[in-house]
């Protein structure tokens, strides 16, 4: 079967083509650059990249249009999750202003960026093959920017991200052929055939393609490794991998359960991925309690959120998808904003990291304490923040759709979070015990991106975007 490729089509992809020529720029500019000048160079092609990038892509919204015979999807929900993955890539490569060797930040930079491009193509998939080809090219860079560091650890991440992500790749496989064994098409959309349920075939596929998903998105009990993952990859990359790779996966995601399954049968095929998320929310707060460094922490706190998430997609309702993106989208301001904060406390041994350096933050650096808390509130749930509202939409979405178990989870995970973040936020305001001593006096490009995090995390709790 032979597609023909139009201009309408090369226009669907124009903002992941965008992203990607802007990691070859930023790799030739480093090659002109004079020594003292590449990381700011490269960071401004990045950042100019990236907001060309999010024009195209918002001059989309609105658009329906299946390009290359339905390989790649441009709607409502691509456009969304395409954003959410450039708003990551935006706020990490910010961070290298602050963090990293200026010799190696270049190629860096542009490994990140076309890291983005996966995770874009993830967000507009539309047939087995496209989901496949975003993981990988979001997934095969992300290997190297782990290891990017001379910290102690890094290499050591680098290979525990490599044999997490080949796991999760050989069920993606696995299941994707049983799939497609099954319906004889590699279009998601075939999934939603009823006369399938009567196939084990597809059901053990389902079962694969689920595992990978879960182990992408790093739940209970797929999270093995993930926070070593975190501590030990370089302080920009954590940032990136815990928004944009969560963006792409959970738009497959929402997808696949939303649009792609046999209506009646979506619960039972869907219960395992639910009960998953119910453990991740009490399993991610629970072990928040005993970490020691921000970066670990936020690996839990990580799983814990997207719990959260995934609560408000059980009963695949419209309503539901809105509270989904609502709530992922402030725990990107609010992700973000905490690692920018923690950059601006490092130097390149990321002392930011070590939660024993927000000790008496408030009277060295106010405002960067008042941003943090801010942060930590909105993880926590706590108004008036984005994260606040949003866990009332997923509370009212799970008694609507009749989940109210999980709604009970989200509830009971978010008051033992409270005291992991609450601990940090009393250090902040208490006179340190010890010295303390702070990395950067300033660094502006970091401190900017803190600050739109905690206005945006704010702002969007008096104008929730939801239809």
């Amino acid at each position: 079967m032979s597609v023909s490729v139009t201009a309408a089509d090369w226009a669907a992809v124009l903002p992941v083509m965008v992203l990607g020529i802007t990691g070859l720029a930023v790799l030739l500019a480093d090659l002109v650059a004079r020594d003292d000048v590449p990381r700011y160079a490269a960071i401004l092609l990045a950042v100019v990249g990236t907001i060309v990038a999010g024009v195209l892509c918002y001059q989309q919204y609105g658009t329906q249009y299946a390009a290359f015979g339905g390989g790649f999807v441009v709607d409502y929900a691509s456009v969304i999750f395409e954003g959410l993955v450039l708003l990551a890539t935006l706020g990490s490569v910010i961070l290298y202003a602050a963090i990293g060797d200026k010799r190696h930040v270049a190629g860096a930079i542009a490994l990140m960026l076309w890291s983005a491009s996966g995770a874009m193509v993830l967000a507009g998939a539309g047939n087995l093959m496209t989901v496949f080809l975003g993981l990988e090219l979001l997934s095969l860079a992300l290997y190297t920017l782990c290891g990017m560091s001379e910290r102690a650890g890094a290499r050591e991440a680098a290979l525990k991200y490599l044999i997490l992500s080949s796991t999760a790749s050989g069920f993606l496989l696995y299941g994707m052929a049983l799939l497609f064994g099954a319906t004889g098409s590699i279009a998601l959309a075939s999934l939603s055939n009823p006369v399938l349920a009567s196939n084990p075939i597809f059901w053990i596929g389902v079962g694969a393609f689920f595992v990978a998903i879960c182990f992408k998105l790093s739940l209970v009990p797929f999270h093995t490794w993930v926070p070593d993952v975190y501590e030990g990859a370089p302080l920009p990359v954590t940032a990136f991998m815990s928004v944009a790779t969560k963006a792409g996966v959970l738009a497959v995601l929402a997808r696949v359960l939303l649009w792609s399954l046999p209506p009646q049968h979506a619960s039972a095929l869907l219960l395992p991925v639910w009960i998953v998320a119910g453990i991740s929310m009490i399993g991610g707060n629970v072990a928040m309690l005993a970490q020691t460094d921000l970066k670990r922490m936020l690996a839990y706190s990580g799983i814990a959120q997207i719990g959260y998430v995934l609560a408000a997609l059980a009963g695949a309702s419209t309503q539901g998808f809105d509270a989904a993106l609502y709530y992922f989208a402030a725990y990107a301001f609010m992700n973000l904003g905490a690692f920018a904060v923690a950059s601006m406390l490092s130097s390149d041994r990321e002392e930011g990291a070590l939660l024993t350096n927000y000790a008496g933050l408030a009277y060295r650096r106010p405002w960067l304490a008042f941003a943090m808390s801010v942060f930590l509130l909105a993880m926590a749930g706590l108004p008036p923040t984005a994260g606040f509202l949003g866990k009332i939409f997923i509370l009212r979405t799970t008694v609507e759709t009749g989940y109210i178990w999980l709604g009970i989870l989200l509830v009971v995970g978010t008051a033992i979070s409270l005291y992991a973040y609450g601990r940090i936020v009393r250090a902040m305001y208490a006179r340190a015990s010890y010295p303390v001593h702070d990395a950067k006096p300033f660094v502006p490009l970091a401190a900017v991106s803190a600050a739109l995090c905690a206005v945006a995390v704010i702002v969007l709790t008096f104008f929730p975007f939801t239809r």
